[in-house]
């Protein structure tokens, strides 16, 4: 079997998504996701300028010499760009591997070391009440775990809370919009929602929050702390992740247990976090940290030092990569939950697939490879729309983080 042919879609149904196909001269393709928030058009370019052209007339079943190929022979290694475009390869070559011999993905990856994968839902609202609300709202949907986040008294907003009622999407059309952010306010106020949440709700529920890497390594310290009683699942992005030893100082004044890792890219980029067990999940996603071929390599890496995986989910990332990752979780024996984030009804028709959602977990079905499509003349209807990440800044104006 020979690579003949690859390219890539950009499509809107809701937000933007970047899908390359692969096409081989036995008529099997597969399917890649290489969405990158914020920055599509330039893994679009990475993919179509610099990999495909390399690809052309090569084995699809040559995994691991194909991953290694792309990311050495480049000599400019790493980075969100270019380990998105390589995943968008890897994934599809799985897809591909999977189809030819008709067995779902978790079986090339040692078949299932679970039934279900455990997924957390995301619950949120303008007020601690409306929030409260909202996780009991996602208790009757059927999930066990749910990330609590809430708009805080004095600020006009707040990531992660959209206003509105409305679904939560990161990204937003056109040009970044910048908010105001205290540090000092939200310390103050998430210890109360947590309080809250667990007078509603009791203990049976697993709790998550994400502090979206805005605070220093002792003030995340001490909300770890005051989050003790609550018992959280964990708390996830309490510093920026690129100072590795800044998890040190975390670790030694809390038990909350840490998460982070969703803008890593590398097993390079977390084995200090993982080998001094200053993190007790690695969230890194198989789009923006290589594929299966590597993200595996993470997994395994980090199982010797106790370190459970718990991957990214957000709608930024297609149901290709839902579908990747599900496989993903189902085989290696660390997992730890899945972030979940239903896509739209658009983007599903988009992207017809076979997993699926209940009573607390998801399941990625048993079609050959991961066991999802995309609808070309569809997706053709739904053209990109620029749209970035919001920014943030402090009251003084100094810029922060999401």
């Amino acid at each position: 079997m020979k690579i003949t042919n690859a390219s890539v879609n950009i499509c809107s149904p809701g937000r933007n998504f970047v899908t390359l196909k692969i096409e081989t001269d036995e008529g099997i393709y597969g399917l890649g996701d290489g969405t990158l928030n914020g920055r599509e058009l330039s893994v679009a370019s990475y993919l179509s300028d610099h990999l495909i052209p390399c690809i052309i007339g090569r084995d699809p079943f040559q995994t691991e010499d194909i991953w290694q190929y792309l990311y050495r022979g480049a000599y400019w290694r790493r980075g969100p760009v270019t380990m998105s475009a390589i995943a968008a390869i890897d994934v599809a070559l799985w897809d591909i591997k999977g189809k030819a011999l008709n067995t779902p993905v978790y079986n090339l990856l040692g078949g299932k070391s679970r039934e279900g994968v455990l997924v957390y839902a995301h619950a949120h609202g303008a007020d601690i009440e409306e929030a409260v609300d909202d996780v009991g709202r996602h208790i009757d949907m059927g999930y066990l775990a749910v990330r609590a986040q809430s708009g805080i008294p004095g600020l006009a907003s707040t990531y992660g809370v959209p206003k509105g009622g409305q679904p939560y999407e990161p990204a937003e059309k056109g040009l970044p919009s910048e908010s105001r952010w205290s540090t000092e306010m939200y310390l103050r106020h998430v210890p109360k929602l947590f309080e809250k949440v667990r007078q509603q709700f009791g203990e049976d529920v697993h709790l998550l929050h994400d502090c979206h890497h805005r605070l220093t390594p002792i003030e995340a310290a001490r909300l770890g702390k005051e989050l003790e009683p609550y018992h959280l699942f964990w708390m996830e992005d309490p510093v920026p992740a690129e100072l590795q030893e800044g998890f040190k100082l975390i670790r030694e004044h809390t038990t909350t247990p840490i998460a982070t890792g969703e803008v890593l890219n590398t097993i390079w980029d977390a084995q200090d976090l993982i080998r001094q067990q200053w993190i007790d999940y690695i969230r890194m996603t198989i789009v923006h940290a290589g594929g299966f071929t590597h993200l595996k390599k993470i997994a395994d890496f980090a199982e010797l030092f106790h370190v459970r995986t718990g991957c990214h989910g957000a709608t930024d990332l297609s149901p290709v990569t839902m579908a990747a990752a599900l496989h993903f979780d189902t085989a290696i024996h660390n997992f730890g939950i899945q972030e979940h984030m239903p896509h739209t009804a658009e983007t599903d028709e988009v992207f017809p697939h076979h997993y699926r959602f209940h009573a607390g977990y998801m399941y990625p079905g048993d079609a050959p490879g991961l066991g999802v499509t995309l609808d070309e003349k569809l997706a053709a209807k739904y053209p990109y729309q620029r749209a970035y990440l919001p920014i943030n800044r402090k009251l003084d104006g100094t810029l922060t983080d999401w």
